[in-house]
């Protein structure tokens, strides 16, 4: 972005108002190049109170808009979701059966593109920029997911077929498909038409210096992202991820810092907390159940940020730039100025920003790109999870390693909830699921337990990993399953107080 610097270092651009061409006129001028991503040229630059003034107008606006579709719930017909819910659930209902032969026919074409995009395309051809970053399993996966989602719809269209039990059971892919494949196409078509409003135009320059002094310290992050964690909680565990994938691509975020946001930070929502602990027979502690695992979210995500494998991570930017000492702690402190800088960097970047109309179509075109990948690694993990967790005893054999853990930390009924512990990597509603049949044989204090940990543990195959993967955040699959084993051990503990002393 090219924008034109007085001696009197006013910053104006080209298309600016007449006044100012005409003061431009008779000034001195040189020009300079202005990077729109790099994240810190908010600091850098100087502004009239005129650009200034329209600038924070444009970032109040259009912030406004975000948080209404993002945070504020509301109640229509009698239901009560966030506006983003309501608007991506309209378009999944509306399309329908249509939508989801849509999306088959989008993964059958993504599985045979992938494997000429992988194995035979050309070096610098667009296949192969798209396919030729992925491993050799990908293709594997992208037909394999194929097919599942093949076998699904035929099985839900055609009442003359009946696909395998094993795979379009409610428990497998009947919950994988309509539930997380559909509303995961759906979440990234509209959360990217929508994200340009939250991200681009200052309202997260503004949280991000009001948050620096508290994240910086505690977590090692940027203020920023606590916008990943409320988008997190009031909307989808996808949604956040692909905002800390947005921001990282964004230069906002360093490879550690990416890597530790979406792995820390990208809970469940609200709504989806409801089902699981109202599941487990606690609807009646929801507020205790809910927050405390909040609670215990941040407690591990403390430890999490500070010990292998994140803390190995580069401190090092999408661009290539290395993150200094003096980027990480410049900021992070708390002072009377704090506020009236998060106004100055929401009114620069408002006014820097481009277009609103351009910002939504690049939205657009990163959100499409995703998407063949992302639903067909969903349909993958998602259905072939399930079906180990729920036709082999996989995961019963490995949760008896955790009876002696939870034994000596005094939580009740170790040996029926130890089995839901590690098919939380499945999927987090599965600990949950595992034990619904029993909830009225089972201690409330084991009932807790399990609950709060499943929505804790935050990675799990038929979501968050392959959307992780698909963005390419600088996470591989096996660090993932690392994360999840080591985020659930420091969780244990945790989890087993906080029982105790609600319980």
């Amino acid at each position: 972005m090219i924008i034109e610097e007085s001696n009197k270092h006013s910053l104006k651009f080209k298309d600016g108002p007449i006044k100012e061409k005409k003061e431009k006129a008779k000034e001195t001028i040189e020009k300079i190049e202005v990077d729109p991503d790099d994240p810190t040229y908010v600091d850098t630059v100087t502004v009239t109170k005129g650009q200034f003034r329209i600038g924070l107008i444009k970032s109040i606006i259009f912030s406004a808009i975000a948080v209404l579709v993002f945070f504020v719930p509301v109640k229509i017909q009698g239901e009560s979701d966030i506006l983003f819910g309501f608007i991506y659930n309209f378009f999944q209902d509306l399309f329908g059966l249509f939508g989801l032969w849509l999306v088959m026919l989008l993964m059958i074409g993504n599985a045979f593109l992938s494997v000429y995009g992988k194995f035979f395309s050309k070096n610098g051809s667009k296949l192969n920029d798209y396919y030729g970053h992925d491993s050799l399993l990908h293709p594997f996966f992208y037909i394999l997911g194929t097919i599942y989602t093949v076998i699904y719809t035929m099985h839900v269209t055609f009442p003359s077929y009946n696909g395998p039990e094993m795979i379009v059971g409610s428990s497998t892919g009947g919950t994988v498909v309509p539930d997380i494949v559909l509303g995961v196409t759906w979440i990234i078509i509209v959360g990217a038409f929508f994200m340009p409003f939250l991200l681009n135009y200052g309202g997260i320059d503004f949280v991000g210096s009001l948050m620096e002094p508290l994240m910086r310290p505690l977590f090692k992050v940027p203020g920023k992202s606590a916008i990943d964690a409320i988008a997190s909680f009031v909307s989808s565990s996808s949604i956040a991820v692909i905002i800390t994938s947005r921001l990282f691509k964004m230069n906002v975020y360093t490879k550690r810092e990416a890597a530790f946001i979406a792995t820390s930070f990208s809970a469940v929502s609200v709504g989806f907390a409801l089902l699981v602990i109202n599941t487990a027979g606690l609807g009646d502690h929801f507020i205790k159940t809910y927050f405390s695992s909040l609670v215990i979210t941040f407690l591990v995500a403390i430890v999490m940020c500070r010990i292998p494998p994140l803390s190995r991570k580069p401190s090092e930017y999408f661009s290539g730039k290395i993150q200094t000492e003096e980027d990480r702690k410049g900021e992070a402190k708390f002072e009377m100025a704090v506020f009236k800088r998060g106004l100055d960097r929401a009114a620069k970047r408002g006014y820097t920003a481009r277009p609103l109309a351009k910002e939504i179509i690049i939205s657009l075109k990163e959100g499409f790109g995703v998407i063949p990948k992302v639903v067909t690694l969903v349909a993958a993990a998602g259905i072939t999870g399930l079906i180990i967790a729920e036709y082999t005893p996989f995961f019963h054999w490995i949760g008896q390693v955790f009876v002696p853990l939870l034994q000596v930390l005094g939580v009740p009924d170790a040996q029926a909830i130890a089995p839901s512990i590690p098919v939380g990597f499945a999927e987090m509603f599965l600990p949950v699921l595992l034990i619904a049949d029993n909830v009225e044989f089972i201690d409330i204090g084991a009932r807790y337990f399990i609950t709060a940990l499943s929505m804790v543990q935050v990675i799990f195959l038929a979501e968050t990993v392959v959307v992780m993967l698909a963005t390419r955040l600088p996470v591989k699959f096996l660090e993932l399953a690392l994360l999840f084993l080591v985020r659930t051990l420091v969780a244990i503990p945790i989890v087993a107080i906080f029982m105790h002393l609600l319980f």
